[in-house]
């Protein structure tokens, strides 16, 4: 098992509840697509999966750990593997792209190496070769701040693809990229994933895309989960569910042309 929730509760530094009584199981290998209106507790959840906030309540464990009876340097060692992918990547913008990807690997390299590696780039050739899978090897040596959102997305992935983590948290990996590329990069994400038989959790705003990738699919709303199905048993009832009242706020995701079930996706 890769991780398990029973009974989670998060409670934010201002007392606001984000999650609430959160049950969920994945298993070693798995692909799991969240989904959800804005402001429903998809990036909380990661976040707790990346042990970046700790649950009120309920009991957590991730790959074979209880994170938070860990000490601070075993749950140091336990966030090293796994692979956190932000929306928008922290990456300091007079960075080159080969530190960037390189520094997946800080977590697992010891100190001295880690410091070494900010002077003068350790692995060059390994960097390039996750980069070329994203089409951005010729970006190896620019800065960050010379690339578009959609660029720093895909320099993002490419250091977890080069991090080569046990489990995989995505918050909205591609929600800067255009419909083409989005559902190409997600490709790539996903056959790492089935490759090397690691876990695979992503949070996407685009309904499309869920349904079309992961063979799994949690909704999740109110800082709950309102369902968790295969994605063939996904209803439009479901998902009316699940977005019901959000095309009222806010701009409409875009429809990237991939194969999906033919369902009339809410917009959120």
């Amino acid at each position: 098992m890769s991780l398990s929730l029973h009974g989670v509760d998060l409670i934010h530094a201002n007392g606001q509840s984000a999650l609430n009584g959160i049950e969920l199981k994945v298993g070693n290998g798995e692909r799991v697509a969240i989904i959800g209106p804005s402001g429903a507790g998809k990036t909380s959840l990661l976040r707790l999966l990346a042990t970046s906030l700790k649950p009120a309540a309920g009991q957590l464990e991730l790959l074979g750990a209880a994170p938070w009876s860990l000490s601070s340097g075993a749950r140091q060692r336990l966030r090293a593997r796994i692979g956190l992918i932000h929306q928008a990547p922290p990456l300091p913008p007079r960075q080159r792209v080969v530190t960037a990807v390189l520094a997946g690997k800080l977590g697992q390299w010891p100190l001295a190496k880690g410091l070494l590696n900010l002077l003068h780039p350790l692995d060059s050739a390994g960097a390039a070769a996750a980069l070329a899978r994203l089409d951005l090897a010729d970006k190896l040596f620019e800065r960050c701040d010379q690339l578009s959102g959609g660029q720093l997305q895909r320099v993002g992935i490419a250091r977890v693809l080069y991090q080569a983590p046990e489990l995989i948290l995505a918050d909205e990996p591609v929600s800067a990229m255009d419909p083409v590329l989005a559902d190409h990069t997600l490709g790539v994400l996903c056959a790492e994933a089935s490759r090397r038989g690691v876990t695979l959790l992503a949070s996407l705003h685009a309904v499309e895309l869920a349904l079309a990738h992961f063979p799994r699919i949690v909704g999740v709303r109110d800082g709950r989960i309102a369902f968790d199905r295969p994605r063939e048993a996904v209803s439009q009832a479901d998902l009316d569910a699940l977005y019901a009242n959000e095309q009222l706020h806010g701009s409409l995701p875009y429809s990237p042309p991939v194969a999906a079930p033919a369902l009339h996706i809410p917009r959120c």
